[in-house]
């Protein structure tokens, strides 16, 4: 198969103009658990970048010649915004993935294999049957990864806004098409944190083999990348920022690129006012944009990790460390700091279910969005029978009611359930005051 590298139409995406040195660490190690057959994830906090990193694989062909040489042509990657289908079905999932696997032959050009697959995809729709769009699907990848010797990488981005809605089958699908294309066949789950934090091991059991002990933690700073998204503002706004205000913003922000967009942009539009640069920490945290960009990083910890941050307890958890927002025993955004200590002006709110949207909210956040399904089922309950003490199998036969039977579902399956729901919702999950535990008698929840 003869393909040149400018059988593409990357220049129409705006991730095809960084420098190919950008996040080359993290690349380097995500394309080298691929090119072993296996699958990662990418986890890192709201607004790091990791669209921008899947948007280098997918758009950037310099990137990719920098990693792979003339290899290159032989991988091929399929991004996925999760967002765009946030609570549609894993029948419409699969339809998503398959369309856009379709859509990434057009946008590269391969005339003959978006033919084929464009075809299979159409037939595969005419019964509306899952079974028959997926079987449609093995044959899109068996063309791909077999006969066309394709390395078929799926990137899941955003996949943290499909948690309530992942189920086995999910993973199961997964795990066929792999075993079908064998090392020709990867997905890369971008995610703001580990699955093992967000779903029951069960739920992806199997497609756990590929993915055990691969993850890739996205620094705060990319300094090629970001070098070349300031000149890019400067360049288009036409104007240019001194020295000191780059490094104060630099500092405030410790590199962190959504912060970074936003502050530098607020700045630039705002120097006719004169501001000084020891009052850009203050004038950041009046922007909406700014602050908006630290309220998504604020709601994507856990209870938990918030009371460490704002009792200042640091360096005792390890996500917080290992996503760099904490090291040394300090926050490394200072301007994070700054909202920190407006938030804790900011009392608990309480836990409410919401029978109109069917939404789980603790005031103005939604929390069933980040619960699997048996979690949300779980606190639904819990919620709907306050300060009750609720026995065991009661509790069993309200979770697990879509089961055969609840027979086969142990203490065990129970216990771990209410333990990953507290860390998603208590201060201190070790020490609960929502989901309390009576020895012997049941559970109770207190509001």
């Amino acid at each position: 198969m003869k393909r040149s590298n400018n059988e593409t139409i990357e220049n129409a995406h705006f991730e095809s103009l960084y420098p190919d040195t950008s996040r080359f660490e993290e690349i380097e190690k995500i394309l080298g658990y691929i090119k072993n057959g296996n699958s990662c994830q990418l986890i890192g906090l709201p607004g790091v970048g990791r669209s921008n990193l899947l948007g280098l694989l997918v758009y950037n062909t310099n990137v990719r010649i920098k990693h792979l040489s003339e290899n290159q042509k032989w991988f091929h990657f399929v991004l996925c915004n999760f967002s765009e289908i946030r609570k549609k079905p894993l029948f419409e999932a699969t339809k998503f993935i398959f369309l856009s696997l379709v859509d990434s032959l057009r946008e590269r050009k391969m005339g003959k294999e978006y033919e084929t697959l464009d075809k299979i995809f159409k037939e595969s729709l005419v019964s509306n049957d899952e079974l028959v769009l997926f079987q449609g699907l093995k044959r899109a990848i068996d063309f791909l990864s077999i006969e066309k010797e394709l390395t078929v990488v799926f990137l899941f981005d955003r996949l943290e806004e499909y948690i309530s809605m992942l189920e086995t089958e999910f993973f199961a699908n997964l795990r066929i098409l792999r075993n079908r294309a064998k090392y020709r066949f990867s997905v890369v789950f971008s995610l703001n944190r580990p699955l093992e934090d967000l779903i029951e091991p069960t739920l992806f059991a199997d497609f756990y083999e590929f993915l055990a002990g691969s993850i890739v933690y996205l620094p705060l700073l990319d300094k090629p990348g970001l070098d070349f998204r300031i000149s890019y503002l400067e360049k288009v706004s036409g104007k240019k920022i001194d020295k000191k205000s780059f490094e104060k913003i630099i500092f405030l922000t410790s590199g962190h690129g959504k912060l970074t967009r936003l502050s530098f942009e607020a700045t630039l539009s705002n120097q006719e006012s004169g501001i000084r640069n020891q009052e850009l920490e203050n004038f950041f945290l009046e922007q909406k944009s700014v602050t908006g960009a630290l309220y998504e990083i604020w709601l994507s910890l856990t209870p938990s990790e918030q009371k460490l941050l704002v009792t200042n307890q640091l360096g005792t958890s390890g996500y917080l460390i290992d996503v760099g927002l904490i090291k040394d025993g300090k926050i490394t955004i200072p301007l994070l700091e700054g909202f920190i200590s407006i938030m804790k002006q900011s009392g608990s709110e309480a836990i409410q279910y919401d029978a109109v949207s069917n939404e789980i909210r603790k005031g103005d956040v939604i929390l069933s969005d980040s619960l699997t399904s048996s979690e949300f089922k779980l606190l639904k309950f819990l919620l709907e029978s306050p300060d009750k003490i609720i026995e065991r199998e009661e509790i069993i036969k309200s979770v697990w009611s879509d089961a055969k039977s609840t027979e086969g579902v142990t203490d065990q399956a129970l216990d771990q359930l209410i333990f990953r729901l507290r860390k998603k919702i208590e201060d201190d999950p070790n020490n609960p005051t929502h989901i309390q535990t009576l020895k012997g008698r049941g559970f109770r929840f207190v509001s």
